[in-house]
């Protein structure tokens, strides 16, 4: 299976609060977040991964080029600015049009077992012919403009929605798709659509069957102080 980082921000918020480390570059617990998701992705027996940063980002191609070997785990390094993570995932579809593929922001803290139980259950929904994706999700709600996910009794996802009166998951940016998805993501490109959200509203408009995996919690580095909420997370393990 294939695996793939969005790490095209640019971290404004992090930047206003006086951090001058590119956002994929931050450490927590001493570690990079995109060397995090990487050496997870290998533990996963990934047959390959796709990461894009923007061009300002001199940073981040450099260390990605200087640690590829370190992983022993081919990697396509797209480098482009985008307007949106939408369109960062649409630079990256090239590589994931072969097979089913996990595709998630960098800066997504999760933990380490519950990513395998993810990929375990997606990987069994595809052999038994159940879902076309399966889209992590948490109760856990820290997000200035969180995506609120709508299922039923058996976690079958009925819709995305930007507001909810009551309100049990959140989407946590962990997306696990068939290459099918793909030509939806090209329709909304098509339509000038900005966000992932959108996204996800096409392939429920276009029929797919998508399952919601509850994950305990799952964490965004957005603040500078979310770095200290993130390892306090990662040490509760």
């Amino acid at each position: 299976m294939k695996y793939a980082v969005i790490a095209a921000g640019e971290g404004s918020r992090l930047t206003k609060e006086g951090n001058t480390t590119p956002k994929p570059l931050i450490e927590v617990n001493g570690e990079r977040l995109v060397d995090r998701l990487l050496r997870i992705f290998k533990a996963q027996g990934a047959s390959e991964a796709a990461v894009i940063c923007n061009e300002q980002m001199t940073e981040v191609k450099e260390h990605l080029l200087a640690v590829q070997q370190t992983y022993g785990l081919p990697l396509r390094l797209v480098v482009k600015s985008t307007p949106s993570s939408m369109h960062s995932m649409w630079e990256l579809s090239r590589w994931l049009d072969d097979g089913p593929f996990v595709l998630t922001t960098v800066d997504t803290i999760f933990r380490e077992e519950e990513f395998d139980a993810f990929v375990q259950t997606f990987s069994g929904l595809l052999d038994r012919g159940e879902a076309d994706g399966l889209m992590g999700v948490t109760e856990y709600i820290d997000d200035e403009k969180p995506l609120y996910v709508s299922t039923d009794d058996d976690l079958w996802i009925t819709a995305f929605l930007d507001q909810c009166n009551c309100p049990r998951y959140v989407s946590g940016g962990i997306y696990a798709l068939t290459p099918r998805s793909l030509n939806t993501l090209q329709d909304c490109v098509a339509r000038g659509e900005q966000r992932m959200r959108n996204f996800q509203r096409g392939l429920l408009r276009d029929g797919f069957k998508l399952k919601a995996w509850p994950f305990s919690k799952v964490l965004d580095i957005d603040h500078v102080s979310d770095i200290q909420k993130a390892e306090a997370f990662l040490s509760e393990e």
